[in-house]
């Protein structure tokens, strides 16, 4: 049934009103975000003021801690600017930063910055999806390599290897830049691990390959199961991060607790180790490997390169592990506090304390 001209043209006057409206509001959006530009570079002119004049203070007041100044002043002074520190960094987290030298070199000067916390907690929940369905994409590839033996199906196991730890390593810069605390070594580890990825790509099929290629698709199997029990505990630690009300700007909770989470450190360490004897053992392999008459420059490239995984991987979780034990007591201390503070509240006020239920 064809529609009436007067419909039509009442349709088109109507949608002409609708459009009317929109100018109005896409002016006064593009007004608001000229005034949020111009807030922002005043809050970021004004941090790094407040850095440099905090820099001044704190190199004064060690001069009068020599002059044996008062020191309950001294002190009381420090923590301040200590409290004020810890404040300058969360007002940085809520606004744009400059991209480091990759990211410049990769995306050039295009903004990475993610200023709303709901998207922040998106981009951390995507990058830390990425991972496990990567992983889990890895350890199929690595089991058909082992069950078949074709070398198309090698390459595109290895060539996987390649993308995804370039990928990982812009996706940590962009997670660097809107304050995440990766620590240096583990976004090395990805660029080494991504050039010898490409490595492995480019070695020749021959004896030494054939050799090697087994034990490198078991050491992948081992490796997605060790990323996939990683998540998890990550998981229950942001879920008790979250309970503490100590959830930093790019950690996210993703659904569900396990009851092991408390101790989960305790269960993966050993897990962690095993990989990383995993690497030596490759690396020593490997150095086996380039004694041999066929052997290329490949093999002793990538000797090197497992050798300095495995002492880099071991040190940094051996550093990182007292830490961790650290934080987990505090947590637990704080957590105890609380309900200590909150029955205190609850007696103070007079009323009886609810019976404890079985």
């Amino acid at each position: 049934m064809c529609a009436s001209p007067t419909s039509i043209f009442d349709d088109w006057k109507e949608l002409t009103e609708d459009f009317k409206e929109l100018e109005t509001s896409n002016r006064t959006y593009l007004e608001k975000l000229d005034e949020v530009d111009k807030v922002q570079k005043k809050c970021i002119e004004h941090v790094g003021k407040q850095k440099y004049r905090l820099g001044i203070i704190s190199r004064n007041l060690k001069e009068l801690k020599k002059n044996d100044h008062d020191k309950g002043q001294v002190e009381e002074l420090e923590n301040k600017i200590l409290k004020r520190t810890a404040h300058l960094e969360e007002i940085e987290q809520t606004l744009p930063k400059k991209n480091g030298v990759y990211l410049r070199i990769i995306l050039g000067n295009v903004n990475v910055s993610i200023l709303n916390k709901e998207a922040k907690f998106k981009y951390k929940d995507d990058y830390e999806k990425f991972k496990l369905v990567l992983s889990i994409i890895g350890f199929i590839f690595a089991i058909l390599n082992l069950c078949v033996r074709f070398r198309a199906l090698e390459l595109c196991n290895i060539f996987l290897l390649v993308w995804y730890y370039c990928t990982l390593t812009i996706r940590e810069s962009i997670l660097k830049v809107n304050g995440s605390k990766i620590k240096g070594w583990w976004r090395l580890h990805h660029f080494i691990s991504t050039v010898a990825a490409a490595i492995l790509l480019i070695w020749p099929d021959q004896t030494t390959w054939l050799e090697f290629r087994n034990q490198f698709m078991w050491f992948n199997v081992y490796l997605s199961v060790v990323q996939y029990l990683q998540f998890i505990y990550q998981r229950g630690q942001l879920y008790r991060l979250k309970a503490l009300g100590e959830r930093h700007n790019m950690d996210i909770t993703i659904e569900g607790f396990h009851s092991w989470m408390s101790r989960g450190l305790s269960f993966l360490i050993p897990f962690l180790f095993v990989g990383y004897i995993f690497q030596l053992y490759n690396a020593y392999v490997l150095y086996q490997l380039s004694f041999y008459p066929s052997a290329t420059w490949h093999i002793k490239v990538l000797s090197w390169m497992f050798l300095v995984l495995f002492i880099g991987n071991a040190t940094t979780t051996t550093l990182v592990i007292p830490s961790k034990f650290k934080e987990r007591v505090k947590q637990r201390y704080k957590l105890m506090s609380q309900v200590i503070l909150k029955r205190k509240k609850f007696l103070e006020t007079g009323a009886k304390e609810p019976k404890k239920t079985e």
